[in-house]
């Protein structure tokens, strides 16, 4: 059997990890292609993921880089379609809600490629955000769909797909229980930040509607107050914040206890997570993580898509509102007063045991063999 498995984003690869490996393990031989769309390009978001996660190299880079969103994915549309004429697999494998899952379910779909959609059914029910149209777009077009939670589940049933889904847990809780280990041996990033035992928090901030609007300034400063007034905060900052600070807001500084750093590696990123005490983030896969990590989370957003990490008790949604975001840092960092037992989540609870990917390559050989 031939696989295609088109990735462009960080948290792609992430996903993509866990699954190579259960290819590679699987009874049924499947060579599988991987296929790198450049939708993220900078090495810092890219190559140190597929190093650090020993996936295998790409066999195809499309090398598609940035662009209006009707601009990338037409470019990776074009260059798809191309591939696929090329390698002409017996599937084509998606991950997630990004506009390279777009652009490969599409280029498949129209040449009668079967699509194995990895992560389907996660739903924010927020039509501005660019991957909630890539999400339910990815499912309606896709065979399989291989479903993280119940939660997403019910959201593929209300939309009459519940014959194409299979729950199979999430593939990167797979990850963070494969990895987080590794991150406390191989990582040094405590040491090269000067971070010592103290409490500090971790900051992300990079979707479009927060970069690229007035919220931005507020974010900004609402961080500083946080890391002035309640912890030092972490901060390694996408090239796409970058890029928006400096030309929009150039007179902006960092207090001093909110450090900006480069974007780091995913096994760095698990040592900040895990030896954190709060998360800020407007990232759908970093709410995850510090879920599973049982760190407390503070969304920068009005939705998510993954509701059990609230259910959960993990995570509050504070939008971009300086006092919601103070009120709720206040909160979660009482949850992990030294004085208190450290927050538990149940991640199995929602999220499966682990071992989403071996599942998710059964249920892609299944279908091969029985077309259905």
């Amino acid at each position: 059997m031939k696989t295609v498995s088109l990735v462009g984003a960080r948290p792609q690869f992430v996903k993509l990890a866990p699954v190579s490996r259960a290819m590679a393990a699987a009874e049924h031989d499947i060579e599988d292609v991987i296929v790198h769309t450049g939708q993220h390009y900078d090495p810092s978001l890219s190559d140190v993921f597929f190093s650090e996660l020993k996936i295998p190299e790409p066999a195809v880079s499309l090398g598609v880089g940035s662009g209006s969103h009707g601009v990338q994915t037409a470019r990776m549309l074009e260059s798809v379609e191309s591939v696929l004429l090329d390698r002409r697999p017996d599937m084509v494998v998606i991950y997630g809600d990004t506009n390279s899952t777009l652009a490969g379910a599409l280029a498949a779909a129209k040449m009668h490629i079967p699509v194995a959609h990895i992560e389907a059914g996660l739903r924010s029910f927020e039509r501005e955000m660019p991957e909630e149209v890539n999400r339910i777009v990815a499912d309606h077009l896709s065979d399989i769909l291989l479903v993280p939670t119940q939660t997403a589940m019910e959201n593929l049933a209300a939309e009459n797909l519940a014959a194409r889904s299979i729950l199979v847990g999430d593939v990167m809780f797979d990850a963070v229980k494969f990895n987080s280990a590794l991150s406390r041996e191989r990582s040094d990033i405590l040491d090269r930040l000067a971070i010592q035992d103290s409490l500090f928090g971790v900051v992300t901030l990079h979707r479009a509607a927060n970069t690229d609007s007035g919220r931005l300034l507020e974010l900004l400063n609402a961080l500083n107050e946080v890391a002035s007034g309640f912890v030092p905060l972490i901060f390694p900052v996408h090239p796409r914040t970058v890029a928006r600070i400096n030309s929009e807001y150039p007179d902006w500084k960092a207090v001093e206890d909110l450090k900006l750093v480069e974007p780091v590696g995913y096994l760095d990123m698990l040592r900040l997570l895990d030896a954190a005490g709060i998360v800020l983030t407007d990232s759908g896969g970093l709410q995850k993580e510090a879920f599973f990590l049982n760190v407390p989370c503070v969304t920068l957003r009005e939705e998510t898509e993954w509701p059990e990490t609230v259910d959960g008790g993990g995570n509050t949604l504070a939008g971009a509102d300086r006092s919601r975001i103070l009120a709720a840092v206040k909160e979660r960092l009482g949850s992990v007063d030294s004085a208190n037992d450290p927050p538990t989540y149940d991640a199995e609870r929602f999220f499966g045991d682990g071992r989403a990917a071996e599942k998710i390559v059964k249920q892609i050989v299944s279908y091969h063999c029985t077309g259905a």
